[in-house]
């Protein structure tokens, strides 16, 4: 079973200077690289910049110290702009501190509830088609930003299809200063990192488009003109009690669900792909734990919603991070930023912004992964995949999960339901089954049918499809391959029972497995149908249908048991 213990506490026995100085080391490097890519998300969030830097420092450092992972590092990420972006839009930043608090509850309650492992079996169409889609919106998004342009008419869009819009609209008022210093911004961004690794290639673009825009005073837009009122210094506590109406909580309860879920998903994809690059094993139910406090943490101090971030994991564990103390580290560092520089943060380009964003755009797409699954997986995953894309973009996450969860299970069913059959006996290859007709004879007035796969709602009325003859005496059920059976299958194999006893057909069932035998024993049905009639063996079966029809046992063509 998943412990509920920090991760922390267990790694800190044995550690060591060394890696102390690694960790340090690991902290430093990826601060550097969480303040470009936490101011951006942040303004595509529709919150103010240093917003993002709050998110990082809170729930960086609540899930290092709480998490289950060794090495997540947590903050803003992607996955939550356009969803944030449309609850400021809706109900302000009050509407977004309390839907962020019941989704880190929510998170809370899943982990203690042992949760952890099953958001696994979300469908992996899902995940790749709401992350592409999500990659999609957040592109678009940053257009206006990237190009200067400007809404004539006052436009406030907050659906993708508005932004869209909105721009087509206002095309006439791109600033090519703008998409100058954004086009910069974005080879930066792509050379940088061929010729100096070590360096993020973000901060690089942010440090030269400020200075070419500060120094040849361009006429493009800043943090500083965008945003005036930007908070500098430590993060106070924001929360306000009064906002907790039960109207609010009412309507943010879906908002809530849907961060809830996306941060706990990408949480744990996170984790998982960080056990894979050190070979460890994280506690999911911790990890969800650890969430939910860094979320209602952050939302507390003016924070937004915060996961794992894989990028920023990545680069901690590649620079020699193999402990929480890294990503504590790294949230300390960037509270040295907060005091001391963040007025410079003002000079930062927006279009500079929007490139980096794009380029966490097209990282976060996953298009190769969608290509694929559209090339090579099964019509009813490929439908999936696309449906869960297309509503992300047109609508948003909540209805693309919903629509597509739902998808998931109805095609999911009816795929279970093509695979279980219900079939009369029949001449097969005695070589490939040794339990095959072929080595046994049928008695008289005795009919065989065998049930392949679980016995549910969607397969239920195949059952109903046996047909007994007119001189059928016994009819026997094979069930070995029945690996399960709910009621509305149980419903249906106590009507065939009925019809069977009206008809004077005595039923027999042969190796039932042991949950359908608890679903029968529990129903009634067991003690309906008589012990006897319940055999272990196919070959017990005949031999109780042949005493049922009056007639001597026969000599089997093969003494040869299963």
């Amino acid at each position: 079973m998943d412990k509920l213990k920090p991760k922390l506490f267990s790694v800190m026995k044995n550690y060591t200077g060394a890696q102390l100085v690694k960790d340090v080391i690991a902290g430093i490097i990826v601060a550097i690289i969480a303040l470009p890519l936490s101011i951006a998300l942040a303004i595509a969030s529709g919150v103010g910049p240093e917003a993002g830097i709050y998110t990082a420092i809170v729930a960086g450092f609540f899930v290092s110290f709480l998490g289950g992972s060794r090495v997540q590092i947590a903050g803003p990420t992607a996955a939550f702009a356009t969803i944030v972006a449309g609850i400021v839009a809706k109900d302000g930043t009050q509407g977004l501190m309390v839907a962020t608090i019941m989704a880190g509850v929510l998170l809370i309650v899943m982990g203690f509830c042992r949760f952890g492992n099953l958001l696994k079996y979300i469908p992996d169409p899902i995940t790749v088609g709401f992350t592409a889609g999500i990659a999609v919106t957040l592109f678009i998004g940053q257009i206006k930003d990237f190009t200067g342009i400007v809404y004539q008419h006052g436009e406030k869009p907050i659906e993708t299809a508005e932004k869209l819009e909105a721009i087509f609209a206002n095309l006439s008022t791109i600033n090519y200063q703008s998409v100058l210093i954004g086009a910069l911004a974005l080879v930066i961004l792509i050379v940088w990192p061929m010729i100096f690794k070590k360096i993020p290639g973000s901060l690089i673009a942010v440090i030269v488009t400020a200075a070419i825009v500060k120094g040849c005073d361009l006429e493009v837009n800043t943090i500083g003109k965008a945003f005036e009122n930007i908070r500098t210094g430590l993060p106070g506590l924001s929360i306000k009690p009064s906002v907790f109406s039960l109207a609010m909580v009412r309507s943010q309860f879906s908002n809530a669900i849907t961060i809830a879920l996306l941060a706990g998903i990408e949480s744990l994809l996170s984790a998982v792909v960080a056990d894979s690059m050190i070979g460890s094993k994280h506690r999911p139910n911790m990890e969800l734990i650890a969430q939910g406090v860094a979320n209602i943490g952050s939302a507390c101090f003016g924070g937004i919603p915060a996961t794992g971030a894989i990028a920023r994991t990545a680069a901690n564990i590649k620079n020699g991070g193999r402990t929480p103390i890294a990503g504590m580290v790294h949230s300390i560092s960037l509270v040295l930023v907060v005091v001391f520089l963040m007025p410079l943060a003002k000079l930062i380009p927006m279009p500079c912004i929007a490139a980096i964003l794009f380029q966490v755009a097209y990282n976060m797409s996953g298009w190769r992964g969608f290509v694929k699954q559209c090339k090579f997986a099964p019509k009813s995953d490929i439908i999936i995949l696309v449906t869960t894309f297309a509503l992300t973009v047109i609508f948003d996450l909540v209805v693309a999960i919903e629509v597509g969860i739902l998808l998931a299970a109805v095609l999911f069913m009816k795929r279970m339901s093509e695979v279980t059959q219900v079939e009369g006996w029949k001449e097969v290859d005695a070589d490939n089954d040794p339990d095959s007709i072929t080595l046994r004879e049928i008695p008289k007035n005795t009919l065989v049918y065998e049930i392949s796969g679980p016995m549910f709602f969607a397969a239920a009325g195949k059952i109903l499809q046996i047909s007994p003859k007119k001189d059928t005496k016994v009819l026997v059920i094979r069930m070995r391959s029945v690996s399960a059976i709910d009621a509305t299958a149980m419903n249906k194999l106590e009507l065939l029972y009925d019809d069977c006893r009206a008809r004077g057909i005595q039923l027999v069932l042969s190796h039932v497995n042991e949950q359908p035998l608890r679903v029968i024993e529990k129903s009634g049905f067991y003690e309906k149908v008589g012990k006897e009639n319940f055999c272990a063996h196919i070959d017990d079966a005949l031999e109780r249908a042949t005493k049922l029809a009056g007639e001597d046992k026969k000599e089997t063509k093969k003494d040869e048991k299963k």
